[in-house]
């Protein structure tokens, strides 16, 4: 069987592994994806570590029975509870987890101060915990909780008042006082807008989205499972409100703050269900 015509599967907690999906169209742009966001138990970050890797497995399983040739877990939080028990289950399918963009930050900015936002399931992470030890001594690394901002990610308020009366209290005493902020939740990139209007314009925003989609494509690689077709994104999604399918269409054709071609995007998911 050729399985380079197989999906590569993405995999989020809600619409934020948009933000990813967008990275591996504009790397592998010939490739067929398919995206599903879990928006129906949405957010992942404040349940159980348990719960979360159930909910990965069932997230993995779904999409398995689909064909795919790799599962790119564009969450955050799902990658630090589920990422190697998904890697245990599935041997013969290529996973490849989102870490935030923390070594990217120490590189980039060595002695410097750094915010890292994430959810609170993520920051308590033995994984996430790892990172930041191994990496301390390059930066000063200032933890930043944004409990909520998923939430309105999912509801389409990336860049409403509410949103910035949220991001307000937490990130305007920082103002010229950060040299950048690691976006640790992969719906944060929709509210970029938002936070550097609260940060400033100097202080750089970093997310992994784009080094996940360059391991993908090298593990795809490697493989020899790299597909040359016309390319294609399929998205599925387990809230039966039809808006999340819209909102998620929305958010693939974003620009703002992201850097990415729309026009491209767009005609990439045209006519796609």
């Amino acid at each position: 069987m050729n399985r380079k015509q197989d999906y590569i599967a993405v995999f989020d907690s809600g619409v934020g592994g948009i933000s990813v999906l967008r990275r591996l169209v504009e790397l592998l742009p010939r490739e067929r994806f398919l995206y599903y966001g879990d928006s129906a138990n949405a957010p992942y970050g404040v349940r159980p570590p348990e719960q979360v890797r159930r909910l990965a497995l069932e997230a993995a399983a779904l999409l398995c029975r689909q064909g795919i040739k790799a599962l790119v877990v564009a969450c955050n939080t799902a990658t630090a509870a589920a990422v190697e028990t998904l890697r245990q289950t599935y041997p013969d399918t290529i996973v490849v987890g989102i870490e935030p963009a923390v070594k990217l930050a120490a590189d980039r900015f060595p002695g410097r101060a750094v915010g890292v936002m994430a959810t609170p399931l993520t920051m308590e992470s033995h994984r996430f915990r790892a990172l930041l030890e191994h990496h301390g001594d390059r930066c000063r690394f200032l933890p930043l909780p944004a409990p909520g901002l998923a939430d309105l990610v999912e509801e389409g308020k990336a860049s409403s008042p509410e949103c910035e009366a949220l991001l307000t209290p937490l990130l305007a005493p920082l103002r010229g006082k950060l040299d950048a902020v690691v976006l640790g939740c992969t719906h944060y990139p929709f509210a970029a807008d938002t936070i550097r209007a609260l940060l400033g314009s100097d202080t750089v925003l970093l997310d992994g989205g784009e080094g996940t989609a360059r391991e993908t494509k090298r593990r795809l690689e490697a493989a020899g499972l790299l597909y040359e077709g016309p390319g294609e994104v399929t998205i599925q999604n387990s809230s039966p409100d039809p808006r999340m399918l819209l909102l998620s269409r929305e958010l693939l054709a974003y620009s703002g703050g992201m850097g990415n071609s729309e026009s491209e995007i767009r005609n990439t998911i045209a006519g796609r269900g």
